[in-house]
């Protein structure tokens, strides 16, 4: 794994996804990976959630993660993949409590209802964040410190020669820079809004 994202989703990471790839330094896995191939996937994740995780067949196939699951399993990644750099993407807590709590939460809490064959990765995604310190019915002062406290502790498990801290509005240059890689000369992507989450969702439903 040459480039591994540890910012909790709603950070901009999809769009550091496309980032990641037009660099040349994909593919990159991202939860929608996850989605689109539920029954080989899942039982990765579930695999690590139980302390079992296989990293060869999580990630067969990809040279970098971003996102959720991955974003949770920093110290283990750490570990498995010492040469690996890592991005911390971060915004403003009260906004990616906004916007968790519209998207991802609102998912999850209605997941009982959701069809059969996605309520096994929804209920991974449920414990996934639980494992980052987060409950579906916090607050938003709860899910703001929550957001603090994954980042601060990001911030103290991985060397810093090792971490940016980055957020997706200071486009290519911090991101080229700690890559080594020459900033191409086109936008910086920007995409996943809030409605693109519901469209991704509802399409590969």
């Amino acid at each position: 794994m040459k480039v591994i994202g540890v910012g909790l989703g709603r950070t901009g990471t999809y769009s550091l996804r496309m980032a990641i790839d037009r660099l040349g330094l994909g593919p990159c896995y991202h939860m929608e990976d996850v989605v689109q191939n539920m029954p080989l996937r899942v039982p990765h994740w579930n695999a690590a959630l139980g302390g079992h995780p296989d990293w060869a067949a999580t990630f067969d196939g990809f040279e970098s993660a971003v996102d959720w699951p991955t974003a949770c399993f920093y110290r283990e990644l750490l570990e498995a993949f010492p040469s690996a750099k890592f991005v911390l993407t971060e915004r403003n807590p009260e906004t990616w409590a906004d916007s968790i709590g519209s998207t991802i939460l609102k998912l999850l809490a209605g997941r009982s209802e959701a069809p059969e064959e996605m309520r096994g990765w929804l209920d991974m995604c449920a414990a996934v964040i639980q494992k980052n310190g987060i409950e579906i019915d916090f607050n938003r002062e709860q899910l703001a410190q929550a957001f603090v406290a994954h980042n601060e502790a990001v911030k103290k498990a991985i060397p810093a020669e090792k971490l940016l801290v980055y957020t997706v509005r200071q486009g290519w240059d911090p991101l080229c820079n700690f890559l080594g890689k020459s900033a191409p000369d086109e936008p910086f992507p920007r995409t996943n809004n809030r409605e693109e989450f519901w469209d991704l969702v509802e399409g590969n439903m």
